[in-house]
């Protein structure tokens, strides 16, 4: 397996880091539609623990990349991002989480009830099946279990998806395998607060860009960080869910905003 594809020309100015944990190759399409213009860089997460995937991530922009990056982070690459930013401010010129899970424990609650009114009967019992499997040692079939898991969060987290262009994806990797180990860590980092205090180190400029339908609430992205990051900039984008870049109306108006702020030197208040 490729764990780290290259678009457009050298020099490599930009990074997307995919979701997942395990979502490797999500991210293809937007590396695509941007390499005419930047080189891109696309790692694939394999390591099973954060701070593997934060080193991982680390090795693939000091050996590939020119210099400090732009780095966009979808999900659980948004936090990853972050925590890249924390430990190696070198390496990130600016951050743009897209898509961001909350930063404060208080939000999850809120996440959890939007999902669950999107589904029906069936699918909640489903859902609550799932959970439970998948995080009991030595579950069998993950590889499956994340599968469905993973249906259920097509409906619940989308707007109006093309699912044409999520077909491009280009998954690869190992799946739902690397999530739990590195899910619990960072799970536990929120949980304690040492996440959003992590924010005190980062010293590049921060964007994030969020969609309203997006059952992770955008207000626990843009509320903790602007009180972290000085220089701090939120974008909402109307009709959009989890995945910009797949919805039928906000997907011309994602491209828009985050070409601005990958040629833009600095971001500004607003």
């Amino acid at each position: 397996m490729n764990s780290l594809r290259t678009y457009g020309k050298k020099p490599y100015t930009a990074a997307v880091v995919h979701g997942g944990p395990g979502a490797g190759g999500e991210m293809a399409p937007v590396a695509r539609e941007l390499a005419p213009e930047w080189g891109v860089l696309e790692p694939i997460q394999t390591a099973a623990t954060l701070g593997g995937q934060v080193e991982k991530l680390k090795a693939a922009l000091e050996g590939r990349g020119a210099g400090p990056m732009d780095v966009i982070g979808h999900s659980w690459g948004a936090w990853l991002g972050w925590l890249l930013a924390a430990r190696h401010p070198s390496l990130v010129r600016k951050l743009i989480l897209v898509g961001s899970g909350p930063f404060r424990e208080t939000y999850v609650e809120r996440l959890q009830a939007a999902r669950v009114a999107r589904l029906d009967e069936e699918e909640r019992a489903e859902l609550v099946f799932l959970e439970k499997a998948l995080g009991l040692p030595g579950a069998a079939d993950r590889r499956a279990l994340f599968a469905r898991l993973e249906k259920l969060a097509s409906k619940t987290d989308a707007f109006d998806p093309d699912r044409s262009v999520q077909r491009k994806s280009d998954r690869t990797g190992p799946g739902g395998e690397v999530f739990l180990g590195a899910w619990r860590e960072a799970a536990e980092l929120r949980r304690n607060g040492t996440l959003l205090e992590l924010g005190q180190r980062i010293s590049c400029p921060i964007a994030a860009i969020h969609g309203d339908y997006d059952p992770h609430p955008y207000e626990g992205v843009k509320a903790p960080l602007s009180n972290v990051i000085k220089d701090f900039r939120f974008h909402l984008l109307k009709d959009c869910g989890h995945t910009p870049w797949i919805e039928r109306r906000a997907r011309s108006r994602f491209y828009e905003v985050l070409r601005d702020e990958l040629r833009s030197r600095t971001t500004s208040f607003s």
